[in-house]
Order: C-alpha cells, then structure tokens, then sequence
C-alpha cells in the first residue's frame, strides 16, 4: 500500500498562523476602504443637496426657503415631496447614519447619537405636511440662510439674505453631516462633551460629530462638496458675522487641554 499523504498538525498551525497574520494586515486596509467608500458616497449626496438648494435659490430670487413660524424651523417642510420622501430620496442619508432615531410608528431612542438619523417627523405642521412617509435624514442646513425678514439688527447682522453673491463663499457652511436639520452655529460655542450622545441645544455640536474619523461632509455656498475637519468647524464662515478667529481656533488661543479628550487628537485648524 502506497503512503497516505496529508498535512501534520504543525504544517496546519503554520497555515492557519500565516492567515491570521495576512488578515491582522489586511482588515485595518479593508476599514480604511470601506470608510473611503462612505466619506465618497456622503460627499455625493452633500453635493446633490448643494446643486437643490443653488437651483431652488436661482429660480426665488437669490433666497432660500423661509422656515415655518416666526421660529424659522421646520424649513424641510417647504420641500416638494419628492425631495421630502426618505424612501426615495437616499441622498437625505450619510452612509454611517441611516438609521432613523424613531420608527414609522414614531416610536424610538429618546437621544440621539452620532450614527443616528434624525426622524422620522410624520405630523403636519402649521398647513405644511411631511410628505407620503415622512421626513428624516442625517443632515443639517446651516439656518443661517433661510430667507428670514432682515428687520432687525441682529438679523441683518447674522443671516445671509440670500445664496448668490455670497463673499469667500467656498468657505461658507450649506449642508453638512448634522443631528438635526436646523443648525445656527456660534462661535462661542463648544463641541459636545460625549462623542456618541452628541445631542445639546448648542447648534456647534450638533455638527461636530466624528462619523468620519475626524471629519463631516459638507456641501458649501458654491456647490463645491469635500469633508472637513471637526476643528475647522469653528474657522468657517457660517453668518455674517461668525468670527473666524473666534475662542475655539490656534488664532483665538485654544490649547489641546481646552478640548474634550474624544476630539483633542484631532487636527488643529
């Protein structure tokens, strides 16, 4: 009888070795490409929401829409349903964030947290309704260009009036990755001090959040879309008159110490 060949208990140790050391390689590069494919896939939807808001401020004299109210929230609204429906405009979602907080039957977590979609908002609101099934999304519209009366002085002296012809416009916040769909960030205010409940009434943090290893996306004034840094937050102009150079900046003196532990290792801007 001829000799039974197989392998020994050692050469299949040594084989199963050698896999697991190419996975410890290969599964941090694997991550790496699976976090690229999603910061590509939100800077599309981000610059889909840009090319909406530049279209729908050409046709309405410069202006975008006005908010419901005296308050100004609930702008999403004032959308066509098409753009309203979740279920079939996916551009509504950051690929880490599509899950919305509540469920079609309103019912939910009571916080939010930075994977979370805001919605889904159902119930009319002041005439206007939320569309065949509902509003939700994962991000926000720098509120500091809805189309509010400029009859005031801290209107006139915050909010930008209209789209076109705004100055550095490159550097000015539309739509970004948000916890709501209304932001008037200061700059003043702090990020949140947990990175995974990042819910506060301060609108800063409800953008300030890490879905993109140290970045959000976000679609600018000129319809030009990249990711930007959770520090660099604070050195864009989001009203007219956001202080770029404000407390939470290298040019307005914070140190690494002034930030929460979570985003201090982040890049400084």
């Amino acid at each position: 009888m001829g000799e039974r060949k197989g392998f020994t208990l050692i050469e299949l140790l040594v084989v199963i070795a050698i896999i697991a050391l190419l996975m410890s390689i290969l599964m941090p590069a694997l991550a790496h490409v699976r976090e690229q494919a999603r910061t590509i896939g939100c800077t599309a939807n981000l610059r889909q929401w840009g090319m909406v808001c530049t279209m729908y401020a050409e046709a309405n004299s410069g202006k975008l829409w006005s908010g419901i109210s005296d308050t100004g929230w609930w702008w999403l609204f004032q959308l066509p349903d098409s753009l309203k429906d979740w279920k079939q405009n996916k551009t509504w979602f950051c690929p880490t964030a599509t899950k919305p907080i509540m469920d079609e039957r309103g019912v939910g977590a009571t916080t939010l947290n930075i994977f979370n979609a805001w919605g889904i908002f159902r119930d009319p609101y002041m005439g206007y309704n939320a569309g065949p099934n509902g509003v939700c999304g994962s991000y926000g519209l720098n509120s500091w260009f809805l189309s509010r009366p400029l009859d005031s002085e801290d209107a006139r002296r915050n909010y930008w009036g209209l789209l076109t012809n705004v100055k550095s416009a490159n550097n000015v916040p539309l739509f970004i990755d948000a916890l709501r769909f209304d932001l008037w960030p200061l700059a003043t205010t702090p990020p949140s001090a947990n990175e995974f409940a990042a819910w506060t009434d301060q609108d800063m943090a409800r953008c300030c959040i890490n879905r993109h290893d140290g970045f959000v996306g976000c679609v600018f004034a000129d319809a030009s879309a990249r990711k930007a840094g959770l520090k660099e937050l604070w050195t864009l102009k989001w009203s007219k008159s956001f202080n770029t150079a404000g407390p939470w900046t290298r040019a307005g003196g914070v140190t690494a110490d002034d930030w929460h532990e979570w985003i201090r290792p982040f890049r400084d801007y």
